[in-house]
């Protein structure tokens, strides 16, 4: 827990930084960057396509 209103935003901020360096999905079907992850049967990740909804993990 962050001591201070301030240390909070600080963290966010830098997070904010950090995403635009994620790398991102697409997906292999149709290429589009609409893609959800999703927990899995056996408790993994899987991705789904909000585009085509080829799903893959």
């Amino acid at each position: 827990m962050p001591a201070s209103i301030l240390e909070e935003v600080g963290h966010l901020l830098e997070a904010a930084s950090t995403r635009d360096t994620v790398t991102r999905l697409s997906c292999p079907s149709c290429g589009s960057v609409h893609v959800a992850q999703v927990l899995g049967d056996n408790g993994g990740i899987s991705y789904v396509c909000t585009a085509c909804g080829h799903s893959w993990s």
